[in-house]
């Protein structure tokens, strides 16, 4: 009898070890998503792919954890310190609120962010090609110029360029920033509109109705989380709704040069790889994500009054009918 006891009490011990060895042997990766909408969770998915290339899957060796603040810099926050809480071994916000909520909280954990416009006027790092502390990541700044002369193309007489924007985020503002300091080499003029929040944005959209050519929508989360209140301001007053990401297109957009957001989480991804595998994020330089596409929706264009020309059509890589 004593054998016996002695026997299991063995036993359950090496189970526990047994455990304890595949729980060291796992990793966990914590993203934290400002809002969702088509672009941030292509970011997030490409996170989770360039991982698994990288030999960690999730459910085997990796655990992999997600929350969206559902457009709320305090619950962001709350997220935030949830995982710091929880000790993973990076952390991932994606968008420039949950990066600074983040950022914010730890100074310990690595922290790979992604699509954040300015990550240095976001305060997430002051040099870009050597960031130090534990911080690093992806920016997603669009290629304004490209977009610009992108509009002049598909409205060449355009004067005035609407903006709706929310002004407490970071990356919107500095966007607004670079668009007003542009717009005189550009010949045009930017009008801005607020949402301080989504159901702001369709009111927003609307005053700028009888004042501009264009609507042109930045990579803004609570604007793009509302796009479709914009493209439906744009198609009963004949506005031309142009955006910052691709994504937007497929949504009723009518043409963007933009980055495949599932790419740019890959790029992420194969950041969080490498400082899993022992490097220190502070020596990973902050890069410009890689790659742009021009997605062009001709039904929506027909819808706002304008024809997309053939020199534009021939070069985009998609085409939405």
């Amino acid at each position: 009898m004593q054998i016996s006891r002695l026997a299991l009490a063995a036993g359950a011990a090496l189970a526990l070890l047994s455990s304890a060895a595949v729980a060291a042997d796992k990793v966990t990766v914590a993203v934290t998503q400002i809002v969702e909408h088509p672009a941030l969770d292509a970011a997030r998915d490409g996170v989770k792919k360039a991982l698994e290339e990288a030999g960690y899957k999730d459910g085997d060796n990796l655990v992999f954890q997600w929350e969206s603040a559902q457009g709320n810099p305090a619950t962001a926050a709350q997220i935030a310190q949830k995982f710091i809480g929880e000790n993973p071994n990076v952390i991932v916000p994606i968008a420039t609120p949950s990066a600074q909520a983040v950022v914010a909280a730890t100074q310990d954990i690595p922290v790979v962010f992604t699509a954040v416009t300015d990550p240095a006027g976001a305060q997430l790092v002051k040099n870009l090609d050597h960031p130090g502390g534990n911080v690093t990541g992806i920016s997603d700044l669009s290629p304004l110029a490209d977009h610009l002369n992108l509009i002049k193309e598909i409205v060449p007489k355009v004067k005035t360029i609407g903006v709706p924007y929310n002004p407490g985020e970071a990356n919107a503002a500095a966007l607004i920033a670079a668009l007003q300091e542009m717009a005189p080499e550009w010949k045009v003029e930017i009008v801005t509109a607020a949402a301080a929040k989504s159901a702001d944005v369709q009111g927003a959209a609307q005053s700028l109705v009888g004042k501009v050519d264009v609507i042109y929508v930045p990579t803004d989360n609570t604007v793009v989380s509302a796009l479709e209140a914009v493209i439906q301001v744009g198609t009963e007053n004949k506005i031309p709704v142009f955006s910052g990401d691709t994504d937007s297109v497929s949504r009723g957009a009518i043409a963007s040069v933009g980055f495949d957001y599932f790419e740019v989480g890959r790029q992420t991804g194969a950041v969080v790889a490498r400082i899993l595998k022992g490097e220190k994020p502070g020596d990973i330089p902050v890069k410009n994500a890689s790659g742009t596409d021009l997605f062009v929706n001709t039904k929506s264009a027909a819808a706002m009054g304008v024809t997309i020309p053939e020199a534009v059509l021939s070069r985009a890589k998609k085409v939405i009918k």
